[in-house]
């Protein structure tokens, strides 16, 4: 028995304008960035109406009113991921296959892109881990669009930052552009810090899914 395997184009994949193409596995919705970040306030009347199904189903107006503050936030968090070159991310829930039974595993995925001093492919991947600070299991590797490297860190917020203590991991993949002055960056991120093997393993696929040509161009003749 095959099992069939079933794609779904994004809008964002057709766009003229893109320049990096890149695919999720089950289990992973976009956040829409662009639609959050664009609207004036979370309260604003044409925002709430597109929330209307929500803040309906809350119980009170109080679970309303957090619901908004609670997306407020959000928006907040967006903002700050766009103002470092952050044009995509996704929330990412999982069935945990190896504990069978436990809470599901949620994790954030974001596509980054920073500019870089001119140089090799092979030397700007390798000098994106070299920088940094506290990055660990570095790994380089040959992909289908070419060099990237691998790497890990795992930060706690300190008392100070109002966050819960939770270390998180963070598995990123650093992969140049062909025109040697920039490179993309593929983050997973999670608090399930004992499956760092199965999300390694995952951002990894995703990487190497990574195309910088239109893998959806067809070439003279062809039809639809």
């Amino acid at each position: 028995m095959t099992t069939a395997f079933f794609v779904t184009v994004a809008d964002s994949a057709r766009d003229p304008a893109a320049d990096v193409w890149f695919a999720e596995p089950a289990g992973f919705v976009a956040v829409p960035m662009g639609a959050l970040l664009s609207a004036p306030d979370v309260r604003d009347g044409n925002v709430r109406r597109a929330l209307a199904p929500f803040l309906d189903a809350a119980p009170d107006e109080m679970a309303r009113q957090m619901f908004l503050a609670h997306l407020a936030q959000g928006r907040q968090l967006l903002g700050a991921l766009g103002e470092v070159g952050t044009v995509h991310c996704a929330i990412g829930l999982h069935r945990d296959d190896v504990v069978g039974g436990g809470p599901p595993l949620l994790s954030l995925f974001t596509v980054s892109w920073k500019q870089t001093a001119v140089a090799s492919r092979g030397a700007t991947a390798a000098r994106a881990v070299a920088a940094a600070e506290g990055h660990t299991r570095i790994e380089y590797v040959e992909l289908p669009c070419g060099p990237a490297a691998l790497s890990e860190t795992t930060r706690t917020p300190t008392a100070s930052s109002g966050l819960p203590r939770i270390p998180l991991l963070q598995i990123h993949a650093y992969v140049p552009h062909p025109d040697c002055r920039r490179l993309v960056v593929l983050t997973m991120s999670t608090t399930a810090t004992a499956r760092r093997e199965q999300y390694r393993v995952i951002l990894r696929q995703m990487a190497e899914l990574v195309s910088f040509d239109d893998p959806l161009e067809r070439g003279p003749g062809a039809t639809e």
